[in-house]
């Protein structure tokens, strides 16, 4: 299978598929940070060139909910109209097979409300980062290991102790904010793909296309499945490569 991932630079989600003996390409303006089949450059301009899935992760610093702030002074000088053309270019595709993934922002308004919205804490990485895709021909992903927050004890703002503690995801600070510190590379290190999610991309899609089945066919196989259990247990169909 011609597997394309769209706008990835880190190579995690390409050499997930390419393990599964896929043709996989990974495209973006940067290089990439693994050795392998990378297109670097603008990915419009090879979107018709007989792929036959494409997972795309659009950059989403003028639309998610986490840079609402600075929506106003966006909407004016225009990088949110780019964002959002940029975005609905991958809707608009002749690729049979589709996901693209965003952070919940203002594209559940603008195109559709998300097929999914899933949990890195899902997929055995015990932090949280909402994240919608939005699907094409695929069915939704199943969880593969559940996670739970850790106690962490509370500090003041001097660092000291108050002799209290409570749950948080790794990723959080104790007011839930993310522990990246603002830097210029900040955007770059959370736009990667967690591998826990790249893995299930790669294995549930696989199984998927491979059975032939119809979406609804397919999602008909895991109701009654408990993905409250730590360790998920799938259906052999999922024992792929």
């Amino acid at each position: 299978m011609k597997v394309l991932v769209a706008c990835e630079f880190s190579g995690i989600v390409r050499e997930a598929f390419k393990a599964k003996g896929h043709d996989a390409w990974s495209c973006d303006l940067l290089p990439t940070e693994i050795p392998g089949q990378h297109i670097q450059g603008d990915v419009l301009q090879i979107l018709n060139d007989g792929w036959d899935l494409m997972l795309a992760f659009p950059p989403c610093t003028h639309l998610c909910v986490s840079g609402a702030a600075w929506f106003e002074q966006k909407r004016k000088d225009g990088r949110q109209q780019e964002g959002i053309d940029f975005f609905m270019k991958f809707t608009k595709t002749n690729i049979p097979k589709t996901v693209i993934e965003n952070p919940v922002g203002i594209m559940s308004t603008i195109y559709r409300k998300p097929d999914q919205i899933i949990q890195p804490w899902q997929f055995g990485h015990p932090e949280s980062k909402a994240t919608c895709l939005w699907l094409k021909g695929l069915p939704a992903l199943i969880p593969t290991k559940i996670c739970e927050p850790v106690w962490h004890e509370n500090l003041t703002s001097k660092g000291k102790r108050t002799g209290k503690n409570h749950k948080r995801w790794e990723n959080q600070t104790a007011t839930g904010q993310n522990k990246l510190p603002p830097s210029a590379d900040r955007w770059k290190l959370r736009s990667i793909t967690y591998q826990g999610i790249a893995e299930a991309f790669a294995t549930q899609y696989t199984a998927f296309i491979n059975s032939g089945m119809p979406v609804p066919e397919w999602e008909n196989l895991f109701i009654g499945l408990d993905i409250t259990e730590k360790e998920i247990t799938l259906p052999a169909c999922m024992k792929i490569g």
